[in-house]
């Protein structure tokens, strides 16, 4: 009987661990990011695919590096879907070329989105230090108090 006591505690003591971490706000936090990361993921990679790629194909001169590929069987397929319909083993470069341009512009857009934060934090914090202050400390009890008062209430002194 006490074996299955011990057993039970331990579930409960796991699942009550496993339930105190999951609720963690940073764990929260953490899994919200990832989410929206995903969502975020889905339109750099239709930014990459369907505007940046295109612009480059064209600048290019009609070049697609999505057909950019070695066949490792050493045949000779016109595009990369062709080699992947018969099955043949591919080295996808262009496509490993695409994924950097996906990464790159992921870089850059959280670099911006970071960078515009921040300087809302820091106008947000200058503003504040900047305000007039509306309290001051009696002198005689230390009481923070209204700055227009000329007698403390919790004291009653006088101030200049």
């Amino acid at each position: 009987m006490a074996n299955v006591s011990e057993a039970k505690n331990k579930a409960k003591g796991f699942v009550g661990e496993f339930r105190e971490f999951i609720m963690r706000g940073n764990v929260m936090d953490m899994a919200v990011g990832v989410i929206i990361g995903g969502a975020f993921q889905a339109i750099i990679n239709s930014l990459v695919n369907d505007i940046i790629m295109p612009v480059i194909t064209l600048l290019t001169g009609g070049i697609d590096f999505s057909n950019w590929f070695v066949a490792l069987d050493g045949g000779q397929y016109a595009t990369l879907a062709e080699a992947q319909e018969i099955g043949a083993a591919t080295l996808n470069y262009g496509l490993f070329i695409t994924a950097i341009i996906n990464f790159l512009l992921m870089a850059l857009v959280i670099f911006l989105l970071v960078k515009t934060l921040n300087k809302i934090a820091e106008k947000a914090k200058k503003e504040e230090e900047a305000a007039p202050p509306t309290t001051k400390i009696c002198p005689r009890c230390m009481s923070e108090i209204d700055i227009k008062a000329t007698r403390c209430p919790h004291c009653t002194s006088e101030l200049e």
